[in-house]
């Protein structure tokens, strides 16, 4: 297998990094393809852990100099895992994110690994979104991808119709309820809209409308500061 620049149409991705390598061997063993390294690595305990693990299971580490310049996008990446795209399940019992159209990868990575780091682990991507595999996503969530479920949905309606027993939230710059006074009733979905135009009138019908209370200095707020503080102000009342 000659690995190449990535393109959303292969079947395969990269993690980039030590760390983000270690959590695809940890979480996703059965995904990988291969683990490559550079010929002179940084000599990190990272490193060291790396290739520790990678022996555990049985993996073999391959030199391959050329081939990671010829994909990494920095310089510095030492370690580079190859895998298999895969598909998930949500836990129907649990609560869910829920984005709508989110276009930029960035946005996306932070708020896999945010929402990791306030305890949810279902995500669900709901009409056109950037590609969740592509790398720089794997990368900025810096491993936390491999330990959350997500699923696309074609549309809303497609995802309420899989999880009929959730109470829906959508976050609304005009929602009908200050978040600080909702009752988020089990299991919910928190639903955020696109980092550009946000969430469309119809879902004022779907649920109970949130909204984040803000200076007037600004328009709106950034997705993953939004969804964030949605994040944090429900899991502080546990």
């Amino acid at each position: 297998m000659r690995v190449k620049r990535y393109q959303k149409k292969f079947n395969y991705s990269y993690a980039f990094g030590i760390y983000p390598v270690i959590d695809l061997l940890k979480y996703r063993k059965n995904s990988v393809i291969k683990i490559l390294k550079k010929s002179v690595t940084d000599g990190s305990k990272g490193g060291r852990e790396l290739e520790e693990l990678c022996r555990e299971v049985g993996i073999e580490v391959e030199e391959a100099d050329r081939a990671i310049e010829r994909i990494a996008f920095k310089e510095n990446t030492y370690f580079v895992g190859v895998f298999d795209k895969y598909e998930c399940s949500l836990d129907a019992g649990e609560n869910h994110l829920v984005l709508v159209e989110p276009r930029n990868m960035g946005n996306i990575g932070t708020i896999i690994r945010t929402m990791l780091g306030f305890g949810y682990r279902n995500l669900a991507l709901v009409g056109e979104c950037a590609d969740i595999f592509d790398p720089k996503v794997v990368s900025s969530t810096t491993g936390a991808l491999f330990r959350v479920n997500f699923k696309y949905y074609k549309d809303i309606q497609e995802y309420m119709s899989e999880f009929p027993n959730h109470t829906y939230y959508p976050f609304m710059l005009d929602g009908g309820q200050d978040i600080r006074t909702v009752e988020f009733e089990e299991p919910y979905s928190m639903i955020q809209g696109n980092e550009s135009k946000g969430l469309s009138d119809e879902y004022k019908d779907i649920g109970q409308s949130v909204f984040i209370p803000h200076a007037k200095d600004i328009d709106s707020l950034n997705l993953s500061i939004a969804t964030a503080i949605g994040l944090w102000e429900v899991g502080r009342r546990k």
